[in-house]
């Protein structure tokens, strides 16, 4: 694999200036900028007026150094929006066309790559965001996270890849980054070792992955890699666009165990070829030491490190606010250890903070991030600014918040649900306890917009699940469908979670009327 430094992918750019600006200019298609533009981690938003860029962030770091980049472009271009995406990357959007390689080439200065960020290409390593400072974690699977993204960039130029590759790494069951089901996904074990799962992924025909090897060494997992690669190249079917992804493989191949044997034969291969692809990344340690202020709340987590915390910051669809994003920059470089972590629900959270360096991150974000659990849910970034997108799901999501907190439900009445615009399930609708999928209703002969229903779908390994699909609602009444399901549940007593455990029936019961309603 064709291995460069974040200086070399300067000789690309260009190249993506000449086509955007062709772009722009309306001598070239809106498809045939996509196929191009995507390699270098930019597309087109809908409408062809502005452009998003997405940011790489392995393992969603972004250390201190990095977010007083985005601060410092944010203000330099005035850019109005930003999104933490669950893929753990920052996107920031409606940038004018003429200022996306500046921004680009100045991340790399950076150290920030967005080239593969689209496209063909291995997208963005991600990880449970706690990975380190996480008190009932296996082991610390970071390290391993960024060695395997550092490798994957070899695979930017690789002929015949699935049209996404997605590796993930988790450190305990409760699999915040999936990795039961994705394209290639490295499960922590207590004994420090990974259990390895691959040829999964949601969107259409959603698979779990296979379990194709289990007490793998962590630094074999290159070699896992690129056997992943080696059997798309053999047996992914990369001539039919949409079946160019490696869960297809299950079943052409006759079922999970013959993809497994596949998959251990190319494994074999390579072993065999004699490349040294084993790999020894640096550990992280964390050194620095608490000041004896004790800090507590909802938004508060202790860390593995006795006297240092990590703060939530949840703001609602993943779309924060650029002056507190700013703000945040601002106040973190004055403090020594600190990071950025980006989750695959759309959180950040703000790590090895001192109690008091955790009271002025409290403050600074207080304003802008979720206060109950639904309002954590998780949202692509819709159709208004994503070309496939086919219905608004961050529009939807803040009519369903405003309704919620205007009826004033207990915290606890609603689950956190997840929404995506369109079947590609960027908003994991298929695995949330509650999901929406953005579809259509006809309304006396008429489509209208609405969305899909999906229940009880769960993400913790060992228990993965798909969501049940309940029927079609407008878009219009999930609003009232989610206050009157949320007022059911508090006459009750009960929390959702509770009550939804005790009346198998109850959400189907609620939703009957609305899915009816015609």
């Amino acid at each position: 694999m064709e291995i460069r430094n974040d200086q070399d992918w300067k000789q690309d750019l260009p190249a993506f200036r000449e086509k955007t600006a062709a772009f722009y200019a309306g001598e070239l298609s809106k498809d045939a900028y996509k196929g191009f533009s995507g390699l270098y981690g930019s597309y087109a938003q809908k409408g062809g007026k502005a452009s998003m860029l997405r940011l790489r962030m392995t393992g969603g770091c972004v250390s201190k150094e990095k977010l007083k980049f985005i601060a410092d472009t944010i203000r330099k271009y005035e850019v109005k929006k930003a999104h933490f995406t669950t893929c753990q990357t920052i996107q920031l959007h409606d940038l004018d066309g003429s200022i996306v390689a500046d921004i680009m080439e100045q991340a790399m200065d950076a150290g920030i790559i967005t080239m593969g960020g689209g496209g063909d290409f291995p997208r963005n390593v991600t990880c449970s965001p706690l990975s380190g400072v996480e008190k009932d974690e296996y082991f610390d699977v970071l390290p391993w996270a960024k060695a395997a993204g550092e490798y994957l960039m070899g695979f930017i130029r690789a002929e015949k890849m699935p049209r996404k590759l997605k590796v993930a790494f988790s450190s305990s069951p409760s699999n915040l980054s999936h990795a039961t089901y994705r394209d290639l996904g490295f499960a922590a074990r207590p004994d420090g070792s990974f259990d390895v799962y691959s040829a999964g992924g949601l969107g259409n025909n959603p698979r779990f992955g296979v379990l194709v090897a289990e007490a793998v060494k962590p630094e074999d997992i290159c070699y896992y890699i690129k056997a992943m690669w080696l059997t798309f190249r053999a047996y992914g079917n990369y001539e039919n666009r949409g079946k160019a992804r490696s869960r297809y493989m299950q079943e052409s191949l006759g079922g999970a165990e013959n993809y497994k044997k596949a998959f251990l034969e190319k494994l074999e291969e390579v072993y065999d070829s004699g490349e040294d692809l084993k790999i020894h990344p640096v550990l992280q340690t964390i050194e620095k030491a608490g000041d004896g202020i004790t800090v507590s709340g909802e938004r508060v987590l202790e860390q593995k490190q006795p006297g240092l915390y990590s703060v939530i910051w949840h703001p609602v669809g993943g779309q924060p606010n650029l002056t507190v994003l700013c703000k945040l920059s601002d106040a973190l470089q004055e403090m020594d250890g600190v990071e950025m972590r980006l989750a695959p629900d759309e959180t950040a959270y703000i790590i090895n903070l001192t109690g008091e360096e955790t009271k002025k991150v409290l403050a600074i974000t207080e304003n802008n991030t979720a206060k109950t659990e639904f309002e954590a849910s998780v949202s692509c970034i819709g159709a208004s600014v994503c070309q496939v997108g086919v219905r608004d799901s961050q529009a939807l999501l803040q009519a369903c918040v405003k309704a919620v907190r205007e009826a004033d439900l207990p915290k606890d009445a609603l689950p956190k649900i997840h929404i995506s615009g369109c079947p590609s399930s960027c908003g994991t609708h298929q695995t949330g306890a509650m999901g929406f999928r953005g579809a259509a209703k006809k309304v006396d002969g008429k489509a209208e917009s609405a969305f899909l229903l999906f229940l009880n779908g769960c993400d913790v390994q060992g228990k993965e699940k798909m969501g049940e699909e309940l029927g079609t609602i407008l878009e219009s009444q999930i609003p009232d469908f989610l206050v009157t399901l949320g007022k059911t549940v508090a006459e009750a007593g009960e929390s959702f979670a509770e009550w939804n455990a005790k009346n198998p029936q109850g959400v189907k019961e609620t939703a009957a009327p609305f899915i009816g309603v015609e």
